[in-house]
């Protein structure tokens, strides 16, 4: 009877530290999960791999299970992990709802609105324009962020996104914003000094400015120019800012929004023939739909990407010379002359 007892207080301990189990605990283990390595999880939690390592024991611990199985290829969820780890999403998903509610039900005209972005849309397009919407909601602040790294808008990482790949998610909502074009540049004192190629033949007597970024398809500069690129770039750089940067100071060729020059950037075609496109996806998620202020930024981010008044978004490929005409409006406006990357030093 003893004896009985005795596991009887064992067993309800054992539940107890299992309903004790820390939430904080169970969100590393999903990225733990997702990332199928302690070393990547803990990179992008901010964390050292020991401290993660440990986080994951206690929570084994805490629950009486091993949730991974581990080993030098990295990590691989164990058959109790696997049956846990939709249960533990869900818990995720109420959980960010909670908070979207809470956001939703404050003063609905006033507060913060998060949107990210890529980087050259967002410095060169979005923010010229933000300062004159600040102007106007005086009570909404946008925090804008600049990245090529997605933000996932159903994990909170941003209220709003504006994306290059349209996200899967039913939970959220989903609008083509515009078409950007992209086109081969080079300086004026890059082509006086070395020529311009005029066929995708004479491209590896010249230098290119690569840009290596999450959002950006490393595989489109081999298959749209049909040659290896070995030999012929000189920078690679993740920022879209450095790589106009680097090309208004005559590096090389880079490969850059068709409206660019419509902008005020003082850059020359590359007409070789090729060209290539990426879409603009907007999205948040449909809780937001009842939120005021953030219908007045997702209604004033598709004016000011309206295909419509501005051609550079269009479906179609307009020649970035034939830009410059339809966008002088834009241009004196909200043109690029009095960047740093416009004007280099």
């Amino acid at each position: 009877m003893q004896q009985l007892l005795h596991r009887g207080a064992a067993m309800m301990q054992h539940h107890e530290e299992a309903l004790n189990a820390s939430w904080d605990d169970l969100k590393l283990f999903l990225a733990c999960a997702k990332f199928k390595s302690f070393r990547n999880a803990a990179e992008e939690l901010g964390l050292t791999s020991t401290t993660l390592m440990r986080r994951m024991d206690r929570l084994e611990e805490s629950i009486g299970c091993k949730l991974f199985l581990r080993d030098q290829s990295g990590l691989t969820l164990s058959d109790e992990g696997t049956e846990m780890i939709a249960d533990v999403a869900r818990m995720e998903h109420h959980a960010f709802n909670v908070f979207r509610r809470a956001s939703r039900s404050s003063d609905d005209t006033s507060g913060t609105v998060r949107v990210a972005v890529t980087e050259g849309p967002g410095n060169f397009w979005i923010l010229p324009r933000l300062i004159d919407f600040q102007k106007t909601y005086r009570k909404i602040t946008v925090d804008l962020r600049c990245a090529m790294e997605q933000a996932d808008v159903a994990r909170l990482e941003s209220d709003i996104a504006i994306q290059l790949e349209p996200p899967i998610n039913p939970d959220l909502i989903v609008a083509k914003l515009g078409r950007l074009h992209i086109y081969p540049f080079v300086a004026r004192s890059y082509a006086d000094l070395y020529g311009v190629p005029a066929t995708l033949a004479e491209l590896p007597n010249h230098r290119i400015v690569k840009q290596n970024a999450a959002q950006v398809d490393d595989s489109a500069y081999a298959r749209i120019l049909g040659l290896p690129l070995e030999g012929i770039v000189g920078i690679k750089t993740n920022s879209s800012v450095g790589v106009l940067y680097a090309v208004e100071r005559g590096a090389g060729i880079g490969f850059l929004p068709t409206v660019s020059i419509a902008l005020g950037a003082p850059l020359v075609a590359v007409d070789l023939g090729v060209s290539h496109h990426a879409d603009l996806w907007l999205t948040y998620h449909k809780e937001f739909r009842a939120s005021e202020r953030h219908k007045i930024v997702v209604d004033w981010l598709k004016k000011i990407f309206d295909p419509k008044t501005y051609p550079c978004f269009r479906d179609e490929f307009i020649h970035p010379n034939a830009l410059v005409p339809m966008m002088t409006a834009a241009r004196e406006g909200f043109g690029l002359s009095g960047y740093v990357a416009a004007t280099p030093a």
